[in-house]
């Protein structure tokens, strides 16, 4: 008896510690289950409406744009040299000055060319002096001829005379016209409209017509062009939009969203890049606010259509799964379906559809985590869904992590043959 009244107190013992430990192992999966609800609030089913920000599809015109990369050049640049040597009296520009075609821009001592072309005109004259009695003479000679007082051979002498004579007046004049030219150019004069850059020599210092470097490099900047390369299999494209008029080319500021100047499509290059597979286009822009600056890399995009009232929706509410993309509908009983349709085109902000979605219906662009087809949702609306504050940098990151994982769970289980995407 004393026996059987031990062993009935071990086992009662052993299953009093069994139960606690249960309760103690129980209690931290209850704790987890607890956190889960706290932080994703109640879900659908049993525990509720699953709370979702939805927005409303409408009718827009969307422009159809290519997107490219392109290098800023110059319309023209132009590195003014002199055409006479000589010593540089005057540079008549400041460094970064814009100067109008003939501006003055340094001059060279003049002197000696000057002189040169003093000598040519008092040439000319002691040639036109002597042409002059050239013909006196012809003219007796004429008269003489006529009355037998001289031979003809006399006469015809006279005139090949006075022919030298006219040809040396011509010469003459064709030698100052050279001296002319000659001392003009001791006046450096821009030959186009731009600014100037770094003075390339200073006043004072004796140069040549065959310096390579130069006095100034004159630049272009309005207007201005840009080149830029597309994939050869979007040529197609850019050939028929441009067969129908000019198109127009946007060029975008430093945070790749601002437009800061629009263009004109002026010229698809005539062969494609083999070892590229892309063609080269460019476009001039008037740079009206000198934002585009030569030698410069900047992001362009060029309209080439434009789809007329077509169904746009959020890029956020398209989701894609193994049977392709899908959107959550809200329907008027605030239940989600799943929406099967056909995505033509999309950006960062909107996605046109084609097929499966109607105007003013509306779609789920946040909260995909826990909805399943069916599910009744709490909805707020797009417009008026609060802005989220900005979040530490350790935190975003948690965040981060903790939606991927969020967003596993959701793909490891889907629903309705699809999954969806955050």
């Amino acid at each position: 008896m004393a026996l059987r009244r031990r062993s009935i107190m071990t086992a009662i013992v052993v299953l009093a510690l069994a139960g606690g430990a249960a309760a103690v192992w129980m209690q931290p999966a209850k704790q987890q289950q607890q956190q889960q609800q706290s932080r994703f609030g109640r879900g659908g089913g049993d525990d509720g409406p699953v709370p979702v920000i939805a927005a409303l599809t409408k009718r827009s015109d969307v422009p159809v744009y290519l997107d490219g990369v392109g290098t800023i050049r110059a319309l023209n640049t132009v590195t003014v040299r002199s055409q006479v040597d000589g010593k540089l009296l005057s540079v008549n520009y400041t460094e970064g000055q814009n100067v109008e075609r003939g501006y003055v821009l340094a001059k060279i001592d003049p002197i000696t060319y000057q002189a040169a072309y003093d000598q040519a005109v008092a040439k000319k004259a002691l040639d036109e002096a002597t042409l002059a009695n050239a013909r006196l003479d012809l003219e007796r000679y004429t008269r003489l001829v006529a009355s037998n007082s001289v031979a003809r051979q006399q006469l015809d002498t006279q005139k090949m005379t006075v022919a030298q004579q006219e040809a040396q007046v011509n010469l003459d004049q064709a030698q100052i016209d050279n001296a002319k030219a000659i001392l003009d150019y001791t006046q450096v004069v821009a030959p186009i409209s731009g600014r100037t850059g770094i003075r390339q020599v200073d006043q004072g210092n004796i140069i040549k017509a065959s310096d390579a470097s130069g006095i100034v490099v004159i630049t272009q900047l309005q207007p201005i062009s840009v080149f830029f390369t597309l994939p050869q299999q979007q040529l197609g494209a850019v050939n028929r939009a441009l067969a129908g008029g000019t198109l127009q080319v946007d060029a975008f500021g430093p945070d790749n969203r601002t437009v800061i100047e629009t263009g004109e499509l002026k010229v698809v290059d005539n062969q494609v890049d083999s070892t590229t597979g892309t063609i080269k286009l460019k476009a001039e822009f008037a740079n009206r606010e000198m934002q585009l600056w030569p030698g410069g890399f900047i992001n362009v995009r060029l309209l080439i259509n434009t789809l007329k009232q077509v169904v746009v929706t959020p890029t956020a509410a398209v989701q894609r799964g193994p049977a392709g993309t899908f959107v959550y509908v809200v329907e008027q009983d605030n239940k989600v379906a799943v929406r099967p349709v056909t995505v033509t085109q999309q950006d960062e902000t909107q996605a046109v559809i084609t097929s499966g979605l109607q105007p003013d219906q509306r779609v789920v662009t946040t909260g995909f985590a826990r909805l399943t087809a069916g599910a009744q949702v709490a909805v707020t609306n797009a417009e008026a869904a609060p802005v989220p504050a900005a979040e530490p940098a350790q935190r975003r990151r948690g965040n981060g992590e903790r939606r991927e994982r969020g967003q596993q769970r959701s793909e490891a289980t889907p629903s309705t043959g699809q999954s969806a995407q955050r």
